[in-house]
């Protein structure tokens, strides 16, 4: 029984027809992102062996996200966001269909991938604060652990199922049918927002706006009068030199030069690095309330790092892939402790700005991750790149959890 009441406690959210909605687009969506992940990378491993030419498209679909994130803080506290959310379907949509036709009449470049990826990174900095910020508007207060989980439980199943289907469709079908695949989600999920269109007002406490400056001045310095807010954002924009390199530039690099693996392998680390994150959310979703966040989320971000390292060490196939069952547990861990305490702590009017800074903030050095880690590969090995970037990353986390406000987060 006590089984049985978890579980309907983690679904609850569901009860409310616009999270619903909201949730199925996203979960299409996502899944469609993830053939395209493992196609895309093995697309470009296959036409350049570059892992500078792999570095690059991650650069280039970073530096837009990052250029307009305020702004789209700023347009999220302004605007309808559930309209904003259907905008960039509608415009993610085409553009990967355009890739798609591209790539199955042998017309794909290395400079059109770098070109979408471009578009794709500039409609990301509307639509990921945009995302954040819809959810507690289509979900009671009391829901929120619920929908949060929600949301990262289906984005990890997907995940799970996405990566075997995408190294599936790619042995069969050739990398042209997943890119069309994912091109085809992002129209299903604008599908599922246009009914909750009826719902989308402006965000509430608009009518004090005092410019996109002032807008822009008032979400800083929210962060900045927050420790807990700014030492984690900072933390993350460093650490996450030292992840992103080895885990998204080095990784396919890795398993090709020390085994020789196919794609199916890199589809099998992808899944169980989903799997680790269905757990974790399952776990957290059926909480009632989470208590020792900062040590909770700096302890297994913490821990990320050490594993991290591991992968790096002369250890077989199966521990790396324990390796990535941990790291997502501990990622989806990590994360949802932080997005629970965002919407709880800051007001609704300021959210889509202090998300926006978030991502900003967490993610402003990504670039140099990538560059650092596509040269890093081939300068030092790839191995190398896991072990010196897991070791930094650990050694930053611990010096964030030193200060006390950050410890007696709850």
């Amino acid at each position: 029984m006590k089984g049985t009441r978890a579980l309907l406690t983690l679904f609850r959210a569901l009860r409310h027809r616009p999270f619903a909605l909201l949730w199925s687009g996203q979960t299409v969506s996502i899944l469609g992102d993830r053939v395209f992940q493992v196609a895309l990378a093995w697309w470009v491993l296959q036409k350049t062996g570059s892992a500078v030419a792999m570095g690059t498209v991650f650069v280039l679909t970073t530096i837009p996200m990052l250029a307009f994130l305020l702004l789209g803080g700023v347009f999220v506290d302004r605007f309808p966001r559930l309209r904003l959310m259907v905008i960039s379907d509608l415009v993610r949509g085409p553009v990967i269909s355009l890739m798609a036709l591209l790539a199955f009449t042998n017309s794909l470049t290395i400079w059109h991938v770098y070109a979408f990826s471009l578009i794709s990174g500039f409609v990301e900095a509307f639509f990921q604060p945009a995302y954040r910020a819809a959810v507690p508007e289509v979900s009671p207060a009391e829901d929120l652990p619920s929908a949060n989980s929600l949301t990262s439980l289906s984005g990890q199943l997907s995940g799970i199922a996405g990566p075997a289907l995408g190294a599936t469709i790619v042995a069969l079908g050739g990398t042209p049918l997943a890119f069309a695949l994912d091109g085809l989600s992002f129209f299903i999920s604008a599908c599922c927002l246009l009914p909750l269109l009826r719902l989308a007002t402006l965000p509430q406490g608009q009518e004090a706006s005092h410019g996109i400056l002032g807008d822009l001045r008032e979400g800083l310095g929210a962060v900045t009068t927050s420790p807990w807010l700014w030492i984690t954002i900072g933390v993350a924009g460093i650490s996450n030199i030292a992840y992103a390199g080895p885990m998204e530039v080095t990784l396919p690099f890795l398993l090709k030069d020390r085994w020789q693996a196919e794609v199916g392998v890199l589809g099998l680390f992808y899944s169980a690095s989903s799997l680790g994150s269905v757990l974790a959310a399952a776990w957290l979703g059926r909480l009632p309330r989470l208590r020792r966040r900062g040590l909770t989320l700096y302890g297994s971000w913490m821990l990320i790092g050490v594993l991290v390292m591991a992968i790096g060490l002369p250890i077989t196939i199966p521990g790396i892939l324990l390796a990535s069952l941990m790291i997502g547990a501990c990622n989806t861990i990590l994360s949802l402790v932080w997005v629970n305490t965002l919407q709880e702590f800051v007001p609704r009017n300021l959210l889509g700005r202090v998300t926006s800074v978030d991502y900003l903030g967490s993610y402003l050095l990504l670039p140099l991750g990538y560059a650092l880690g596509g040269w890093a590969a081939e300068a030092l090995g790839p191995s190398l790149v896991f072990v010196l970037g897991g070791a930094l990353q650990t050694v930053l986390i611990a010096l964030g959890l030193l200060h006390p406000q950050v410890r007696s987060l709850d």
